[in-house]
């Protein structure tokens, strides 16, 4: 049982809710703990094929929570104790975007409010970010005296918006609002708060209509290929996969169901 997440299942998409709504959904330590058994659990999970991730109340996640870090909490190495009691901690953090990344299932972000320090880089390791017109996100890890490059953002966000654009947000620590985030291409789209939910969940049963197999490879390639050395190891990777999916049970119902004219009844086979 969960304190400070929720998880909410409708099919084969799982919501992932942050649920400290009081504190616009910091990370506390048991939010940290709660949030990595989710995505700890997720490659083991065949009924789980998207995931879908928001914040309860008035924003995505505010990131570390220094209330907590003042009375004693975990959280950050930069914040008092040991330096390995510190190292530590950051990793315990910092392993919530690696998890994200190796998960087999597509992660949807359904951002708005504030998106800050680690809610910013749990936004930026989801597969795709629909953000609320209320959306905030900036690298407040700089705001109070560390480095912006934190929990994987030095990672993603230049990948993401390219070199000039995340050397601005990482240096200066602003942030950038929801229109901004669309045009630079941070988000896939921006929507009315009201209709976030229902947008990303419309975006979820897209992809719930390809095959699972489709799916995982899917992610899997986009992600080798963001980091591939060569267009000759793309190439590689993608025609494995294209091998691999062309044995499965699945994609010969595909295809019977092209020529037939007809919704595909995929069963992950």
């Amino acid at each position: 049982m969960y304190e400070t997440i929720r998880v909410e299942r409708e099919g084969h998409l799982a919501w992932l809710v942050l649920n400290r709504p009081d504190a616009l959904n910091a990370m506390d330590d048991r939010l940290i703990a709660e949030v990595s058994d989710f995505f700890h659990r997720l490659p083991d999970d065949r009924e789980t094929r998207v995931v879908a991730m928001r914040g309860e109340g008035r924003a995505f996640c505010a990131g570390l929570d220094l209330k907590a870090q003042g009375g004693g909490g975990g959280g950050t190495g930069a914040v008092g104790g040991s330096v390995a009691g510190g190292l530590r901690a950051q990793r315990r953090v910092s392993e919530i975007v690696l998890l994200m990344r190796r998960a087999p299932q597509p992660i949807v972000a359904a951002v708005h409010g504030a998106a800050c320090g680690g809610g910013f880089a749990m936004a930026l390791a989801a597969d795709v970010r629909i953000a609320g017109e209320s959306a905030r996100m900036n690298a407040a890890f700089i705001r109070i005296g560390l480095s912006a490059c934190d929990v994987g953002v030095s990672y993603f966000l230049p990948r993401i918006v390219g070199a000039s654009v995340a050397s601005e947000l990482l240096l200066t620590g602003d942030f950038i609002e929801a229109k901004r985030a669309e045009a630079t291409g941070l988000v896939s789209r921006v929507v009315p708060d009201a209709s976030l939910v229902d947008a990303t969940r419309e975006m979820a049963n897209r992809m719930l209509r390809n095959t699972p197999l489709g799916l995982r490879l899917t992610k899997e390639c986009l992600k080798h290929s963001i980091d591939a050395g060569s267009l000759e190891q793309a190439v590689a990777m993608e025609d494995r996969n294209q091998i691999l999916a062309a044995q499965s049970a699945d994609f010969r119902e595909g295809v019977l169901a092209f020529l037939q004219k007809r919704d595909p009844e995929f069963r992950d086979a």
